[in-house]
């Protein structure tokens, strides 16, 4: 990947609402959401969630299909990984890796 890609795709997902958008279509798994219940689970205006959905639509991250009258946005679930991984693959390439952290206990 590109770093210019990679940072588009990461200043894509640095706005609340995008991040928020993103985050219920990957839970939505291959079925992917139609765009009016994800502007009901977001509780935003439509013309608002049309232009988050604009810009991961054109960084790649997310992709729509028309079935019938509804608009279904899916996960680019393969450029989301490569996304990962390209995050991660130079991770400690100059130094050791920190220890992982303990999770944290239940009060």
């Amino acid at each position: 990947m590109k770093i210019e890609d990679a940072a588009a795709r990461l200043e894509a997902l640095g706005n609340p609402t995008r991040l928020r958008a993103f985050r219920l279509l990957v839970r939505a798994g291959a079925e992917g959401m139609p765009v009016g219940r994800l502007q009901e689970r977001l509780e935003i205006a439509p013309s608002t969630l049309s232009h988050h959905l604009k810009v991961l639509v054109t960084v790649g991250l997310v992709t729509q299909t028309r079935e019938g009258t509804t608009l279904v946005c899916h996960t680019n679930y393969d450029l989301m990984r490569g996304l990962i991984d390209y995050m991660a693959e130079q991770c400690c390439a100059e130094g050791s890796c920190p220890p992982k952290a303990r999770p944290a206990r239940a009060a």
